[in-house]
């Protein structure tokens, strides 16, 4: 979805109270394309006005999270830094009539302090109280009060309007609510702590947004803020609300359902390009049959009116599946990477490019790697294996034949062919189960002429001959 003659403006807003949630990364994913299409500004706002729960390790861990993922945004902002011109919002809300001071009792403030800040599931503000004041010294009180965690008597609320919203969302199409059922809301604690509706909308409006990307748990939340945008004058942005990444069961994917913190995956050895390829398809269908997607393809296919209303299952099959596509296109990398680990494992000077491949032909993720090298998967390559005497004959095949198909095969061992044709001749597993078993002293091992190739004529010859001894 490319526009004409508008300037594209987008921002993803996490709150430092926890980690970037995988979901919050596919919401930055589709902001971003969105404005790298259109030429417009990325913009990452950390909504940091929860002063009791937002933690500086959790902004650092967004941060490194957008940087492992390469979204580069255009603008950082943080909400603390502002609360000078949500002082000079309210203020003026408060003038014009649409907010007010209002009274609370100790059960409101109560209720208050749990659902005030519903920034997640758009729970409904604390009903009006009782006793409601809009004088200049309420104000002042407020302004000047401590912003402390003790529970205050009063707080600013929105006069609602108690009329229809109707809204085109670019997803959900035409969208509608009664906003009288949602009462006088409240917007700040005090004139220092405004809450998330009153801070969302004070920054959009500042900060030029134009459209509104984000998860359909915040579509309850659209009224109140329209509300808002109406009270100061501001003109509304476009709004597109998209789908819930769901677990296996259809439920919310949640830390129960698997693993959701950005980083993790980093851990887990997934590629970060692979990660938004397939957080691209959770909800977003190009309309052909390509899957594999580099950042640049996505920003030229990406469309927004293709995401579908219906929520996304994440499949963490399919997302190795996606991961291994993304290794193969950097092969080479990838095998130098192995060979370098190889290297320290071993300690060996070199590694036959052969090994290499066949770590890489074996593994989705980077940690596959370590997994493969650290358990001794490949001890075979550089240390003579512990053979089993009880694991060297196919089937039912004596001892004694098995020796002598050793034996034969240890006089042509320089002719592939001619060990394929006596292989025929005396059946394929007789002869070379055993070995492939002499070389690798594994059950599971690469066939045996790519084990002749890596470990040489010399130490072939040798292996055979010592598991002929055995026998």
């Amino acid at each position: 979805m490319k526009l004409k003659n508008k300037k594209v403006v987008v921002r993803i807003a996490p709150s430092p109270t926890g980690n970037l949630h995988i979901g919050g990364v596919r919401t930055a994913l589709f902001n971003y394309l969105f404005a790298r299409q259109n030429g417009g500004k990325f913009i990452l706002r950390i909504e940091d006005t929860d002063k009791e729960r937002s933690k500086k390790e959790y902004e650092n861990n967004i941060l490194e999270s957008f940087k492992w993922l390469g979204l580069d945004y255009d603008e950082l902002r943080r909400q603390s830094e502002r609360e000078e011109l949500y002082k000079k919002y309210l203020k003026q809300l408060i003038k014009n009539g649409h907010a007010y001071v209002s009274k609370e009792t100790s059960e409101k403030q109560h209720s208050l302090t749990k659902s005030s800040d519903s920034r997640e599931q758009g729970e409904e503000e604390p009903e009006l109280a009782s006793e409601s004041l809009r004088t200049p010294e309420s104000v002042a009180r407020l302004s000047s009060s401590s912003s402390g965690s003790f529970l205050r008597s009063e707080v600013i609320r929105f006069k609602n309007p108690n009329k229809k919203i109707v809204f085109e969302d670019l997803i959900r199409g035409q969208v509608k609510f009664d906003t009288t059922d949602l009462g006088d809301f409240v917007i700040a604690k005090s004139m220092e702590e405004p809450l998330y509706h009153m801070a969302v909308v004070v920054d959009d409006f500042e900060m030029g947004v134009t459209h509104v990307v984000r998860g359909e748990e915040h579509l309850s939340n659209t009224p109140r803020q329209i509300l808002i945008l109406e009270a100061l004058g501001a003109s509304r942005p476009i709004y597109a609300h998209i789908p819930l990444i769901l677990a296996k069961d259809r439920s919310k994917l949640s830390k129960r359902t698997g693993a959701v913190s950005t980083l993790e995956y980093r851990e887990l050895g997934y590629l970060p390009e692979a990660v938004l390829n397939y957080l691209a398809l959770l909800g977003w269908n190009p309309g052909t049959d390509q899957e594999i997607f580099t950042l640049d393809e996505l920003v030229e296919n990406f469309d927004l009116s293709k995401i579908q209303k219906g929520g996304a299952v994440f499949d963490e099959i399919k997302l190795r599946w996606v991961n291994k596509e993304h290794l193969k296109l950097q092969r080479n990398k990838i095998q130098e990477t192995i060979a370098k680990k190889i290297q320290e494992k071993y300690k060996v000077e070199t590694v036959h490019p052969e090994i290499s491949q066949i770590v890489f032909e074996h593994i989705e993720t980077l940690k596959d790697i370590d997994e493969m090298i650290g358990v001794g998967e490949l001890e075979y390559f550089f240390r003579e294996p512990i053979w089993n005497k009880e694991k060297i004959c196919w089937k039912e095949v004596s001892r004694e034949k098995t020796k002598k198909h050793l034996e034969k095969i240890s006089e042509i061992l320089k002719d592939k062919e001619k060990i394929l044709s006596y292989a025929e001749e005396a059946g394929r597993g007789n002869a070379l189960w055993p070995l492939r078993y002499a070389l690798s002293g594994r059950e599971k091992s690469p066939d045996p002429f790519t084990l002749i190739q890596i470990l040489g004529q010399e130490e072939s010859e040798k292996r055979i001959r010592k598991v002929i001894e055995i026998l």
